[in-house]
């Protein structure tokens, strides 16, 4: 079970990052193939970015939008201003699972999977969570990403590993842990996605997406790479 509390990301820095998400989140989109009428389950909804995508192309879609932080779901609800009688947010602590009143037909998540430590316990939540038959479509970090970073914090900070709750998990343990929760029809990917940032956005994206709350002072840098691989669409039983 979770000790801390979650972590409550500074979503204005956040938000204005020229980062690669708007494509993972289409991507994310494009393979869930909403359907009007359908209520989609967000796990981690961040700014509320890529609900509002779906909201303004499917006008008879509903979201469920869960996320952790409070900071996240202010920004959230400011984006989903224009549709807020279609969407409904509420702040969970998915680390642990999290449980809906009722049902959904599709649940999706975007660059939050890697950030939970209990992925069994999370697709078992969204296995209750859907509907007989409903699908659920993730992009997140997998397998090797961000071990170089690590590899230097277990320099800097002299531990075995980074204190940080992430789980970047190959395409094997994904497929067991889907299987596992009454997932059928699973496919899972490990795709390479390297992202190069200046030097002026390298800190910002340390400090507020990698880091979180353990870089108080980043130094800056010319530029870095790191992966983003991982996609899939699995379906119910």
């Amino acid at each position: 079970m979770a000790t801390t509390s979650p972590r409550d990301w500074d979503a204005a820095t956040y938000g204005a990052l020229p980062l690669p998400h708007v494509g993972w989140g289409r991507g994310v989109l494009d393979r869930l193939h909403p359907v009007d009428g359908e209520t989609v389950l967000e796990l981690g909804c961040g700014t509320g970015r890529d609900a509002a995508v779906l909201l303004s192309e499917h006008p008879g879609c509903r979201v469920i939008a869960l996320d952790a932080s409070p900071r996240m779901l202010t920004a959230a609800a400011e984006t989903l201003a224009p549709y807020a009688d279609r969407v409904r947010l509420r702040e969970a602590d998915l680390r642990d699972g999290f449980a809906l009143e009722e049902p959904v037909d599709a649940a999706m998540s975007v660059a939050t999977l890697h950030w939970l430590p209990d992925h069994p316990a999370v697709f078992a939540s969204v296995a209750r969570a859907l509907r007989h038959g409903g699908r659920f479509v993730a992009d997140a970090g997998g397998a090797g990403q961000l071990e170089r970073v690590h590899r230097a914090r277990r320099r800097v900070e002299g531990v075995a590993d980074p204190a940080d709750a992430t789980h970047f998990a190959g395409i094997e343990e994904t497929r067991t842990a889907l299987v596992a929760a009454g997932f059928v029809d699973v496919d899972v990917r490990l795709r390479p996605d390297p992202l190069v940032l200046d030097a002026e956005t390298l800190r910002p994206y340390l400090a507020t997406v990698i880091l979180g709350r353990s870089c108080a002072d980043c130094p800056r840098r010319t530029g870095t790479r790191t992966s983003m691989p991982s996609r899939g669409r699995w379906t119910n039983r």
